[in-house]
């Protein structure tokens, strides 16, 4: 077959995978490393061995994702060039090894030789160059949103060839929890960490107040009502929305099974994030507990407290023939029984004004400067800010670790409700480093009539 009179088949290694494969499986680094490495560098044939075990092409680590995804652009282009019958040379990049990091060979894919690509990723350094025939442009794995290395992630390939960008995978692994009973006879706060589909991740939790029964039932069922609105919405807002008014419905008979009066007493706040494809978040929310965002170590809240002094929400309350009163300590309550003004259950008022519908936010995940998601109950929010609880985390090793600290933090400071904290890292985690501060003890005497 003729060649290209200035282009020369390259040494084959490894070919990279095609990027329409959809393996789900992941692999860690030092996996795909070795593999790219055990080959024969100085045969252009392909041998039984090396055709076993291929590159999965889920998910790959952030090393050879530049050169993959600019083979792709590019053998893409070359499918559909007329020159392609031009050349017998492979139309898929290789790759050559070193000692010190990964660099192209000298490949050739079907293009005209104008058109020629090349990519090269020093792995060693940690930094990144693109080479073309036009311009030689340094870029730093900063500029692409790579992660801290402290916590090393494999890249989500679908998400992160639809956004182009790269987009390190959520584990569920490594999101951190905790939940402490505080000074109350029984822990009435429920959270939930799920996987609804491949792309999309649930985070959710429950600050159940009148006993267990609503927090339990949203703890079991809310997932189930967001698959459900799934199949008739792809719109994330709108799913979320759909799913607080249908659990809401579906508790309410639940608990009109039992003939009891006080069960339709007890209610819930619910705060419920979904992540899909690693980037698009959404948040939903009734009541106290909250949602925020550390984003270049700043606290971002995603999330409003559901309180009768709001101006707005006291409007609602007053037109539905409620009222408002405030106790000793200042604080504000529905008809002189409930502090919230929205939650799941709480049937008994809500002909007063109390409403189930949740207010959302949408938000894309930055991953080059966004720690973490945090999702709170009051038992923590009332005793450390927004931004203490950042400054904490940010200070810890891992998610585990800070959940852990936070709910204690929140008990050393005087908490007496349950105090529950759900911490979903993200691709800067570690990167912005909190330096430690010292917080007044004397909160403690301002929150000891916060649950009297």
């Amino acid at each position: 077959m003729p060649t290209h009179p200035q282009q020369s088949r390259p040494p084959l290694l490894r070919s990279l995978p095609s990027s329409n494969s959809h393996s789900a499986r992941t692999t860690s680094r030092r996996e795909l490393k070795d593999t790219c490495c055990h080959g024969n560098s100085t045969s252009g044939k392909r041998s039984a061995n090396k055709r076993r075990n291929p590159l999965p092409s889920q998910v790959f680590p952030p090393q050879l994702f530049v050169q993959h995804v600019v083979y792709s652009a590019v053998e893409s282009a070359a499918m559909r060039s007329p020159h392609c019958h031009q050349t017998s040379l492979p139309r898929r990049e290789v790759l050559t090894r070193n000692l010190h990091g990964f660099r192209p060979a000298n490949c050739v894919i079907g293009l005209p030789q104008a058109s020629f690509w090349a990519v090269g990723v020093r792995g060693a350094s940690g930094s990144a160059r693109f080479h073309s025939d036009v311009n030689v442009r340094p870029v730093t794995w900063d500029s692409f949103g790579i992660w801290d290395n402290r916590i090393e992630e494999p890249i989500l390939l679908p998400s992160s060839i639809r956004y182009g960008k790269p987009i390190p995978q959520v584990s569920l692994s490594r999101v951190g929890s905790a939940s402490v009973l505080g000074l109350r006879k029984q822990n009435e706060d429920r959270l939930r960490v799920a996987r609804i589909h491949d792309n999309l991740l649930y985070f959710a939790v429950f600050d159940g107040h009148g006993g267990p029964h609503a927090a339990d039932y949203c703890y079991t069922f809310m997932e189930k009502f967001i698959r459900d609105a799934l199949e008739e919405d792809d719109d994330l807002e709108n799913v979320l929305k759909n799913a607080f008014l249908d659990v809401d419905k579906a508790l309410h008979t639940h608990l009109s099974y039992f003939n009891n009066a006080s069960f339709l007493t007890a209610g819930t706040t619910a705060t419920v994030a979904l992540l899909r494809d690693g980037v698009e978040l959404v948040v939903g929310s009734v009541g106290d507990s909250r949602a925020l965002l550390c984003r270049k170590g700043r606290a971002n809240k995603l999330t409003k407290d559901h309180t009768p002094d709001r101006k707005d929400e006291r409007h609602r309350i007053q037109m539905f023939g409620g009222f408002v009163t405030w106790n000793s300590v200042g604080e504000a309550r529905v008809n002189g029984r409930l502090a919230m003004s929205r939650s799941i259950g709480d049937f008994h008022l809500r002909s007063s004004g109390v409403i189930a519908e949740p207010d959302t936010r949408r938000v894309t995940v930055q991953h080059a400067s966004d720690t973490f998601l945090a999702l709170t109950t009051d038992g923590i929010n009332f005793l450390l800010s927004d931004q203490e609880i950042c400054d904490v985390i940010n200070q810890c090793q891992d998610p585990t670790e800070a959940a852990d600290v936070i709910a204690q933090q929140a008990l050393q400071y005087g908490s007496e409700d349950n105090s529950t904290i759900i911490v979903v890292p993200f691709g800067a985690w570690g990167k912005h480093q909190s330096s430690p501060a010292v917080y007044s003890m004397s909160r403690n005497f301002s929150s000891s009539g916060r649950w009297a």
